[in-house]
């Protein structure tokens, strides 16, 4: 691929997250296979050499995660893929490194489950995603892109926020946005003020003269408190500055909907069926789904009369939409789970039984 393409290009899912990773600098990938985000390391695999970059394929997801711990040490732009149970299985060493405060990009397209489950989309994983995942009090920042133009663009700004706090950050999809083809463009993200890696980083803070040490572990209580409580107040900054949502038709909506990643794209087209019928639907989308948009939420229009949470899971996100509405309103689930999405159809469906029209 033309490093210096700019105009839309035809791409599957998977292979524009990869390269919207390299645009982003990184060029150090480590992970293992499994459906269905086999075609971002099958990419990795090919473009990486030829940026300068390196692609190894580990023997394990264990594997893969400490070998991001280690790379993300030193500095250098590192990021691994993988679905559902690989994320399980690298969950201790996303703890050590959120511990560690290393700055990687972990991508998760997500698969159904419990268990090996299916290999088809699903959303399952939104509590492993946004409560950790690993043991421990710690936090990912959390993307969930609703389009591939967005998946881009939200991958390649993930790299920047990762330094920003110095903390793994995670892009949530799923089966769909891994293998659906659609136009996008790899467009060069704001720029931000990111932190000296002089200053904490192994190999660039000994050209100060300065050992670096980078570690997890805190033998002494009241030192593991203090490190405890400064990730807690990294994390209330992420909570200040990064939520990211869409309000969508809201303003004079009766129900709105919450609904992200692939299943808000579903959920848009019901809302467009009902309005031309005179029903007042709209939509909040989250796009952080850490930190959660709960603003919004809170804030409903004084027409809203009822909340409809719409997933391809048993209903998991629910529980941050509870805590934004609060009692204000009821809050209503639709979902389907096993690889299968929630229809239009099944969505107007569920919209007339809770209006009534």
């Amino acid at each position: 691929m033309n490093a210096a393409m700019s105009e839309r290009v035809l791409m599957k899912g998977n292979e524009a997250l990869a390269e919207a990773a390299i645009r982003a600098g990184c060029r150090y990938f480590f992970g293992y296979p499994i459906t269905p985000q086999n075609e971002i390391p099958e990419y990795m695999s090919r473009r990486l050499p030829e940026v300068g970059g390196v692609y190894l394929q580990a023997e394990s997801e264990v594997a893969a995660i400490n070998m991001i711990f280690g790379g993300a040490g030193t500095g250098e732009r590192v990021m691994t893929s993988s679905s559902s149970p690989g994320i399980s299985l690298m969950s201790e060493g996303i703890s050590y490194i959120a511990g560690a405060e290393l700055p990687c990009v972990l991508m998760n397209i997500v698969r159904g489950g419990p268990g090996l489950g299916s290999i088809l989309p699903a959303q399952s994983d939104y509590f492993q995603a946004t409560r950790g995942g690993g043991h421990g009090d710690y936090r990912l920042l959390v993307l969930a892109p609703s389009t591939l133009q967005e998946g881009v663009d939200l991958t390649m700004l993930a790299f920047d926020l990762a330094e920003k706090y110095k903390n793994p950050v995670m892009i949530l999809g799923d089966g769909f946005m891994g293998q659906m083809m659609e136009a996008v463009e790899f467009r060069t993200p704001e720029p931000m003020d990111l932190p000296d890696k002089r200053d904490w980083a192994v190999g660039y803070m000994e050209r100060r003269g300065t050992r670096a040490l980078v570690k997890s572990l805190y033998l002494d209580p009241e030192e593991l408190e203090r490190h405890n409580m400064k990730l807690q107040a990294k994390y209330r900054e992420m909570e200040k500055n990064e939520v990211r949502y869409e309000s969508y038709r809201t303003d004079d909506a009766e129900i709105v909907l919450a609904a992200y990643g692939t299943t808000a794209r579903i959920a848009r087209s019901a809302i467009n069926e009902l309005r031309r019928e005179g029903l007042r639907v709209g939509m909040i989308r989250p796009i952080s789904v850490y930190p959660f948009p709960y603003a919004p939420f809170e804030n409903l229009p004084g027409s809203v009369k009822n909340v409809l949470v719409v997933e391809m899971s048993c209903g998991q996100m629910i529980d941050d939409v509870r805590i934004g509405v609060g009692r204000t309103v009821p809050v209503h689930f639709c979902g389907r789970v096993g690889g299968i999405a929630p229809s239009v159809d099944e969505i107007e469906a569920r919209i007339r039984e809770i209006t009534g029209k």
